[in-house]
């Protein structure tokens, strides 16, 4: 069946939460040493993680980490303790970074994002961004003029649902108002984003790399499912 509508993921899909060296600079262990590389890129990755446990977490903790997409206020409260156990006790050098993490501007677009956005409106199939997200992303697309080409977004936050629930794609599928058939899903998790197949979307996997290190993924995998 021909693709009329693509719905993609934020995180890893079409934006990523770069590492900038000020953001890290500050940042000291317990003894007050600054922390080694290794330590600062693994503090990038469990701040990003789309699925599954970064750190080990009580109870309480653990609840936070599974609805954290669903309340900002979760959302902060588990980055922070995620923070902490990870290696920044300081609680405001831990909110310094966070702030980073939840501002949409601070996000790095793929570089064929906008070829992408702008080709799919260009051929007049429907855009929807799907996100299991705790903070307003679309900032992020107009503040560089991105939003134009997206139809519809659809955040886990606001509407209490979270990827890989079939009934957060069927949502966004309804706005779209295409069929899940005729409406490819592109992301970054096969477990989250791949949920879609449940409903019949055609799914195509991007890999989460650093933005310099994937200059067309989003390209390929459109031009696979024969949309571009």
């Amino acid at each position: 069946m021909t693709i009329r509508a693509v719905m993609f993921d934020f995180s890893g899909t079409l934006f990523r939460l770069e590492q900038h060296e000020s953001w890290l600079a500050h940042l000291t262990d317990a003894g007050g040493e600054p922390l080694d590389v290794e330590a600062q890129a693994e503090l990038m990755r469990r701040m990003t993680a789309p699925t599954g446990k970064v750190v080990e977490l009580s109870d309480e903790y653990q609840y936070a980490w599974e609805n954290r997409d669903l309340d900002p206020a979760l959302h902060r409260k588990i980055y922070l303790e995620v923070l902490r156990r990870s290696g920044v006790p300081k609680l405001e050098q831990a909110e310094a970074l966070y702030g980073r993490l939840i501002d949409p501007d601070e996000w790095t677009p793929y570089p064929d994002t906008e070829a992408v956005l702008k080709s799919c409106a260009g051929k007049g199939l429907k855009v929807g961004v799907l996100s299991n997200i705790a903070f307003d992303i679309r900032p992020a697309f107009a503040d560089r003029g991105l939003d134009q080409y997206v139809d519809a977004f659809l955040l886990s936050f606001e509407e209490g649902v979270i990827k890989p629930d079939p009934a957060v794609f069927r949502l966004l599928l309804d706005r779209l108002g295409h069929a899940p058939e005729e409406t490819l899903m592109v992301g970054d998790s096969a477990e989250a984003d791949g949920g879609a197949a449940a409903l019949g979307c055609p799914f195509a996997l991007v890999d989460p790399l650093p933005t310099t290190d994937r200059p067309d993924a989003l390209l390929v995998a459109l031009r696979t499912h024969g949309v571009l």
